[in-house]
């Protein structure tokens, strides 16, 4: 039998779609085939992590938390939850963005675990932060004269949460493929409420490194950012404040291509899913994020 697959997220009591992108990530790599079978698991929801590989069959099985950052939820909540024998943080071997994979066995089911880093560390997230600027602003080829800000919640509590968000800003810097890159945040500085004043470009691409929308990304940033003075009200994409386009992706997370980073943990984690990869990028490379297709 294949190996199975198990996507853990966060979820939502309080917001609908919260747990929409994991779904739809789901269907993606599922009709693959790679698989034998791919769940989705919770952490406010139903299927709730607890019961995350009882109802799976395979006696293999590869876990990718569907997060943004290492810290209080890939090192705690998700091994404690789905009862991974031995779990040590330091078996990942990470500076706090290059997180791996380790082999466990779990605890009530006697399954093998492949426990891999959170989505939000890898490399190829870099890929899909510039495919949501391609998305929204309907150009394949956008780089050049325009500036592109990676936004993060950013928080005291977990120094690994910045740490993503510079991480893949300097990562997209390197590419030279826009004019200027810049790391901003919801609750430290370098804030996004002032993103006019770290760009020149006429043009600002901002794409929130967060896996869903919701609250965050649909009221507070928008807001912030002067696109709108109540979120409730809509904006234009571009809005023009402060003499800028500034062109609000909305979640990377919700971008079809995000599929591909799920399925490339579980590729550095050693499943044989090179097929399912270029079927991925090729499905999703040009697929409107609202739908998939």
């Amino acid at each position: 039998m294949k190996p199975a697959l198990v996507i853990a997220a966060h979820g939502s009591h309080l917001n609908a779609e919260s747990s929409t992108p994991t779904f739809s990530h789901a269907d993606t790599i599922r009709a693959t085939g790679a698989f034998s079978e791919v769940r989705e698991s919770f952490w406010k929801e139903e299927p709730a992590f607890r019961e995350g590989l009882r109802t799976v069959d395979a006696e293999e099985v590869y876990l990718v938390p569907l997060f943004v950052s290492e810290g209080y939820f890939t090192e705690q909540v998700i091994p404690r939850e789905f009862r991974l024998e031995g779990w040590d943080p330091d078996l990942w071997e990470s500076d706090g963005t290059s997180a791996s994979d380790a082999s466990l066995t779990a605890g009530d089911t006697g399954q093998t675990v492949h426990y891999c880093g959170p989505v939000g560390t890898h490399d190829s997230m870099s890929d899909v932060i510039v495919q949501r600027a391609k998305s929204v602003t309907g150009d394949p080829d956008v780089g050049e004269g325009f500036g592109l800000a990676v936004v993060g919640h950013g928080t005291e509590r977990n120094e690994n949460s910045a740490k993503a968000i510079e991480y893949h800003a300097d990562r997209i810097r390197e590419m030279d493929r826009f004019d200027e890159v810049q790391a901003l945040f919801m609750d430290e500085d370098p804030e996004v409420d002032d993103v006019t004043d770290f760009f020149e470009s006429d043009d600002i691409v901002v794409v929130p490194l967060f896996i869903a929308d919701g609250y965050h990304t649909q009221e507070d940033i928008p807001e912030d950012m002067g696109l709108c003075e109540d979120y409730r009200e809509g904006y234009d994409v571009p809005t023009e404040v402060d003499g800028h386009d500034i062109w609000y992706a909305g979640a990377v997370g919700t971008e079809p291509l995000m599929a591909d980073v799920v399925l490339e943990r579980a590729a550095d984690a050693g499943a044989d899913v090179s097929g399912a990869i270029d079927q991925v990028r090729d499905r999703t490379r040009g697929a409107d994020p609202a739908t998939g297709d």
